[in-house]
C-alpha cells in the first residue's frame, strides 16, 4: 500500500492533566465553552449534570472525575466537547480541546498490557504521532454507568 492509499482516522485531540486524548470526530457534534451545569440529584459522581444546549438536555460527565485525575480549576480553557453514540448525546468537560488531525489507521496500537493508570478500562488504543502519544477512547466503556 503507497501513502497515497493509507486509512486515516479524524479526530479530535483534547487534553485532561497532561495527557491527550482523542475520539473520532465522526461521534462530535460539536465543542462548547463551558456553561452553566444543572446538578442533578443521585447521579454518579462524574455526572456533573445537564446543559440546555439549542433547545436539548444533554447530560454532561467531567472526565477528569470518571478517570480518577485530580479535578483542577481551569474554567477559562476547559470545554464540553458534545458527543454521540448510537441515539445518545452527552457532553464530556475536558481541559481544552486542541485540534483536529488525520491519525494514520497504522500508527494506532493496542493498548499495552501493563498500562497502570486509572483509566486504562476506557482505552481503545493509542497513535504514536511524530513526538506526540495520543490515548484513543473506547465511547462505550466511558458512557457505561458499571463502575
Amino acid at each position: 500500500m503507497n501513502a497515497l492509499e493509507q486509512e486515516y482516522l479524524k479526530v479530535i485531540v483534547f487534553q485532561l492533566a497532561d495527557k491527550e486524548y482523542a475520539i473520532p470526530v465522526s461521534n462530535v457534534q460539536g465543542i462548547e465553552k463551558l456553561m452553566h451545569i444543572t446538578r442533578v440529584p443521585k447521579t454518579a459522581k462524574y455526572v456533573k449534570g445537564v446543559i440546555n444546549l439549542r433547545g436539548v438536555v444533554t447530560p454532561i460527565i467531567d472526565l477528569r472525575e470518571r478517570f480518577n485525575i485530580p479535578v483542577a480549576d481551569n474554567e477559562d480553557t476547559a470545554r464540553i466537547i458534545i458527543i454521540t453514540l448510537g441515539e445518545m448525546e452527552v457532553g464530556f468537560v475536558v481541559d481544552s480541546a486542541n485540534d483536529v488531525i488525520d491519525i494514520p489507521v497504522n500508527s494506532i496500537e493496542q493498548q499495552p498490557e501493563v498500562v497502570g493508570s486509572q483509566e486504562e478500562e476506557f482505552i481503545s488504543g493509542v497513535a504514536k504521532i511524530e513526538n506526540r502519544l495520543l490515548i484513543l477512547l473506547h465511547l462505550d466503556k466511558v458512557l457505561n454507568p458499571v463502575d
